[in-house]
């Protein structure tokens, strides 16, 4: 195990001329105290302070002399006693030094003196003047800045407030256009829906009736074919006929015109359109001359007249009845707007 005088062997080497340098600092502080030893005196008389004024005047006058202090007279030695240790001296006494008599006042001179500070208080209380007159066009203008601002900031929020009012009104007004256009929706689609049912329902209706007066129409036919067939014996036609009915039968000539005069008065239409085309409507019909149907085979070329002709026989609703009693159950009648 290795001792404290091995770890040694790497450490740096003693510092050279420490006893020299001890010895050098300890004879400076020595000096250094004698210096400041003999420096210091200890003074035991009183100093006694004296001034002196000079006063200047308008005429010159003569200063008196200063005054001196008496020379000090020589103390003698006390005569020797047996005393081991002689007394220590008595320290003379202190001379009284008289105050200088007052000069005489100077009366202009203090008069200059009065008016220059009387002039320099009057510069003074007009400095003063000044400075208070500017302190308050500062504090004037420091005011009116104020109130601009005040302004100014309620200006600014003013502007703000309207553009506010401008910005909520624009967004009111456009949900209250959005709400009037979805209601709209909501109502066109309500009307769409409704309008849909009652076309619904018209067509159900429609569609019955026509299946009602199909079937009636079916039966007339079938009674007739029966009718028929049980009076083939005595029927009227010439041995040439190839027709199957009892007896030769059709509308009468006038029929037409019957027919025409009826549906006619129901046309509404008021447009003027060139030449006279010709519409031709096939028309189906029960027994009785109610009409069940009717279709457009051929356009005229105007879609508005088409529509009046169309129009027209619904409003018609029923035909008349020929001479003979009977309605033929389908005719193709056509039509002329300038007939």
């Amino acid at each position: 195990m290795r001792t404290a005088t091995d770890r040694l062997e790497f450490a740096p080497p003693p510092t050279p001329g420490l006893m020299r340098s001890l010895g050098l600092a300890v004879l400076a502080h020595a000096l250094l105290l004698a210096a400041l030893t003999l420096g210091v005196q200890w003074k035991r008389d009183d100093v006694t302070l004296t001034a002196e004024a000079e006063v200047w005047s308008a005429v010159p006058q003569q200063t008196a002399p200063k005054l001196e202090a008496p020379p000090e007279e020589p103390v003698p030695p006390p005569a020797p006693e047996p005393e081991p240790a002689p007394p220590r001296p008595v320290p003379p006494p202190i001379p009284q030094v008289q105050p200088p008599a007052p000069p005489e006042v100077d009366i202009a001179l203090e008069q200059e003196k009065a008016r220059l500070k009387k002039l320099k208080e009057q510069k003074q209380a007009k400095e003063k003047l000044a400075l208070e007159q500017r302190r308050e066009e500062k504090l004037r203008q420091d005011k009116l800045k104020q109130e601009q601002l005040k302004l100014d900031k309620l200006k600014q929020e003013k502007l703000l407030a309207d553009q506010k009012r401008e910005q909520d009104k624009r967004v009111q007004d456009k949900r209250e256009l959005e709400k009037r256009e979805l209601d709209k929706r909501e109502k066109d689609k309500a009307v769409a829906q409704e309008k849909k049912k009652a076309e619904q329902e018209a067509q159900r209706k429609e569609d019955a009736a026509k299946a009602q007066a199909e079937a009636k129409q079916m039966e007339a036919q079938r009674q007739a074919n029966l009718q028929r067939m049980a009076g083939l014996a005595g029927a009227t036609g010439t041995p040439g006929a190839t027709g199957t009915a009892l007896q030769s039968s059709g509308p009468s000539a006038s029929y037409a015109g019957r027919i025409r005069a009826s549906i006619k008065p129901n046309i509404v239409f008021t447009d003027d359109i060139t030449g006279n085309p010709v519409a031709e409507v096939e028309v189906r019909t029960s027994p009785d001359g109610t009409i069940i149907s009717r279709k457009l085979i051929k356009p005229s070329g105007v879609d508005s007249w088409d529509d009046a002709v169309l129009k027209a026989i619904d409003r018609t609703g029923k035909l008349p009845k020929d001479v003979d009693g009977r309605v033929p159950q389908s005719l193709v009648i056509s039509f002329r707007p300038k007939n």
